[in-house]
């Protein structure tokens, strides 16, 4: 099966999930997220407000926030297909970008690059165990983080996807511009890639 066949297919069984498994799923991964040694040792932590049926990870921004860590959420970057990423806060007035996702409305000069975070939270479509990943399709993520393609072994951030475990799956054809997961949190555990 092709990347697309792969990405139309797990969509499709992730909108059929009923409410019930959604929630038991949401609260499930929260807490693999919150009781990771990545989330423990982060203090800028980049996140995103489910879309097109992602495991929810809401409960992650009110622990984050008890335990004195900065939320930021990803913001379409004007010259370019690539993300900043802007303080979130209980507070932050928000406005929706061109696909209808809700971003912080702020200064541009309080914008984050991808390098000043110490842990993001993904979305994908689907996962494989060597880490790599379909997303929706835009390559936001590949190109915003295409400089951890040339470190090796990098520290930080720590590129992790999220997802529900059925998501992962075999056969992703890896293409020259992705970039590697370091690891995936699905509603069971944390998959560290290529372990």
């Amino acid at each position: 099966m092709n990347n697309n066949a792969i990405r139309k297919k797990i969509r499709e069984q992730r909108r059929l999930l009923p409410h019930e498994q959604r929630l038991e799923a949401s609260i499930a991964i929260s807490d693999v997220i919150t009781n990771s040694p990545l989330f423990m040792r982060a203090k800028h932590i980049a996140l995103y407000l489910s879309n097109d049926g992602e495991i929810d990870i809401s409960p992650v921004f009110q622990t984050a926030w008890q335990r004195g860590k900065h939320c930021y959420l990803p913001v379409l970057n004007p010259y370019g297909k690539k993300l900043s990423f802007a303080l979130y806060t209980p507070d932050s007035v928000m406005r929706n970008n061109r696909y209808g996702i809700p971003e912080p409305v702020v200064n541009k000069r309080a914008l984050l690059t991808p390098q000043q975070l110490n842990l993001v939270l993904t979305p994908l479509v689907a996962f494989d165990h060597a880490g790599n990943r379909i997303g929706m399709g835009g390559g936001y993520y590949d190109r915003s983080f295409a400089f951890l393609r040339r470190q090796q072994n990098y520290k930080q951030p720590r590129l992790c996807g999220t997802g529900f475990d059925f998501q992962q799956v075999e056969g992703i054809k890896k293409q020259d511009w992705d970039v590697p997961l370091f690891g995936v949190f699905t509603d069971r555990a944390f998959k560290k890639s290529g372990s």
